[in-house]
C-alpha cells in the first residue's frame, strides 16, 4: 500500500557465526544502534514489531521471543508483535509497522529482525528451511522437482536434501536448469552474480564474507547441486538488524535531513495461478511501482533476495530491471554492479552479507537507508534517490509463500 512513514534510525550487527552470543545480545546491539541513530530513547517507542523465524527450533524460545529481547533491555508496557513469515519475516514486520504509522496509530515504532541459525547439529538448522515448505507435501514437492528436471532432460538426486543441504538448493538448481534451457543462460553468468556480490560485500564491514572471488573461482568451487557451486548459494548466519519508523510529525521534530521516506510497502502471498498467469513477483512489482509513483527506470539501487545466483537473475527480470531472459546478460555487462545501470545488492546480498532468516529483510532496509543518506562510503551509489527492497520466503506449489516489496525515497 501507499505509505507515509519515515525511517529515522537504523542499526545492525555484523552477520556471521555468533554462536557465543544470545538472541537478546544480538538484537540489543542492533536496537540500541537504531535508537541512537534516530536520536530517541526507548521511552518514545509506541510499539515494537519483532521478527524471528527459527528460535523455536534453534534455541527453543517460542511464543514470546520479542518480549524476552525487550524486557532484557528494560522495555515493557508497549505492544510487542512477534512476526514469523519465512525469509520475509522482518520485511513483513517492517511493512506492518510502516502501515500502522501511516494510519496514525503510532508516532514511533521499532522494527527488529534477529536470528541464530548456527548449531552444532546441522540437520536441525536445515530443518528450519524444510519447514518453510508444506511439510505434508514434501514427497509431492520432490516428485514435482524431478518431473520438471526430466522435462528438460536432466536428473535431480534429492537423497541429501534436508540432510547435508537445504531443500531450497534443489529448488534453485531446478530454476537454474530451466532458465539455462529456455534462455541459454550460462554457468559463467551465474558465477558473475556471485563474483559481483563478493566485490560489493568486500566493501561492507558488516558482511559475513569480505573476500573477493572471481568468476573462475566460483566455477571451480565445490558443487552443491549442478549447476550451483558453493559461492552461488547464500550461507546460513546469525545477526540482527533494526529500524526506527516515525510519523511525518515526529520526523519534523527530529529534523528531516537524515530521514528516509517509505513511499510504498506491500505484503503478498502466493496462490494457485491460472495457466499462463504471471508469477507473483511481476504482478507485485507492477503494483508497487504504481503505488509509489515511480517506474523501474527510476530505481537507483536494489536489495533483493539472492538466496542463490539464479534467484538474483530471475528477480532482475521480475522487477523490470531487464526483459525476460535477459538477466544473465544484465549481470555479465556489469549493469548490476556499482557504477552500472542499477546497482543490486550493494551490501553483498544474502550470498556475501549473509542470511540470518529473521534479520534479512530489516538488513536490506538498513543498506538502502545508508545508500539514500549518502553514507555508504566506498560502496555508495552516486546520487541515489529511490531504492527498492524485495524479500521473499517459503515455497508452496511453484511460487514463494510470502513476498514483501518496499520503495524508499530521499525527499
Amino acid at each position: 500500500m501507499k505509505q507515509k512513514a519515515y525511517i529515522a534510525g537504523v542499526g545492525m550487527t555484523p552477520f556471521g557465526n555468533a554462536i557465543d552470543q544470545s538472541l537478546s545480545q544480538l538484537a540489543t546491539t542492533a536496537i540500541n544502534e537504531a535508537l541512537k541513530d534516530a536520536g530517541i530513547g526507548a521511552k518514545d517507542l509506541g510499539a515494537a514489531y519483532m521478527g524471528n523465524a527459527a528460535a523455536g527450533v534453534i534455541t527453543g524460545q517460542v511464543c514470546v521471543p520479542g518480549q524476552v529481547v525487550l524486557r532484557n533491555m528494560g522495555i515493557g508496557r508497549i505492544p510487542v508483535i512477534n512476526v514469523e513469515n519465512a525469509c520475509a519475516t522482518s520485511a513483513t514486520a517492517f511493512q506492518q509497522a510502516a502501515t500502522m504509522v501511516t494510519l496514525g496509530v503510532y508516532d514511533v515504532v521499532l522494527v527488529c529482525g534477529y536470528e541464530k541459525l548456527y548449531h552444532k547439529d546441522k540437520e536441525k538448522t536445515f530443518s528450519v528451511f524444510t519447514g518453510a515448505i508444506d511439510v505434508d507435501q514434501i514427497d509431492a514437492i520432490k516428485a514435482g522437482l524431478k518431473t520438471r528436471n526430466e522435462a528438460i532432460g536432466a536428473e535431480l538426486d534429492m537423497s541429501q536434501a534436508g540432510i547435508t543441504r537445504s531443500i531450497f538448493i534443489d529448488i534453485y538448481a531446478t530454476w537454474a536448469r530451466e532458465h539455462m534451457h529456455r534462455y541459454g543462460t550460462s554457468p559463467e553468468q551465474l558465477a558473475a552474480v556471485s563474483a559481483k556480490n563478493s566485490f560489493h560485500g568486500s566493501l561492507n564491514p558488516l558482511s559475513q564474507f569480505r573476500d573477493r572471488v572471481s568468476i573462475e573461482q566460483v566455477l571451480a568451487a565445490r558443487e552443491i547441486v549442478s549447476p550451483l557451486t558453493l559461492p552461488m548459494c547464500a550461507p546460513i548466519g546469525d545477526g540482527a538488524a533494526a529500524v526506527v519508523l516515525v510519523s511525518e510529525k515526529k520526523a519534523k521534530e527530529l529534523g528531516m535531513s537524515r530521514c528516509v521516506r517509505v513511499k510504498a510497502s506491500s505484503l503478498h502471498s502466493g496462490w494457485d495461478r491460472a495457466e499462463g498467469e504471471d508469477e507473483m513477483v511481476p504482478q507485485a512489482a507492477a503494483a508497487i511501482y504504481e503505488q509509489a509513483g515511480v517506474g523501474a527506470d527510476d530505481i537507483d539501487c536494489v536489495e533483493l533476495h539472492d538466496a542463490s545466483a539464479i534467484s538474483e537473475i530471475k528477480y532482475y527480470e521480475y522487477l523490470g530491471l531487464c526483459g525476460d531472459g535477459e538477466g544473465g546478460d544484465f549481470v555479465a555487462r556489469g549493469d548490476s554492479t556499482l557504477g552500472g545501470k542499477v546497482p543490486v545488492n550493494t551490501s553483498g546480498g544474502l550470498m556475501r552479507k549473509g542470511h540470518p532468516i529473521g534479520a534479512t529483510g530489516a538488513a536490506q532496509i538498513v543498506e538502502l537507508v545508508t545508500q539514500l543518506r549518502g553514507e555508504a562510503g566506498d560502496r555508495q551509489v552516486d546520487g541515489a534517490r529511490h531504492a527498492l527492497a524485495e524479500n521473499g520466503g517459503g515455497y508452496i506449489g511453484s511460487d514463494a509463500a510470502a513476498l514483501v516489496l518496499s520503495v524508499l525515497s530521499k525527499e
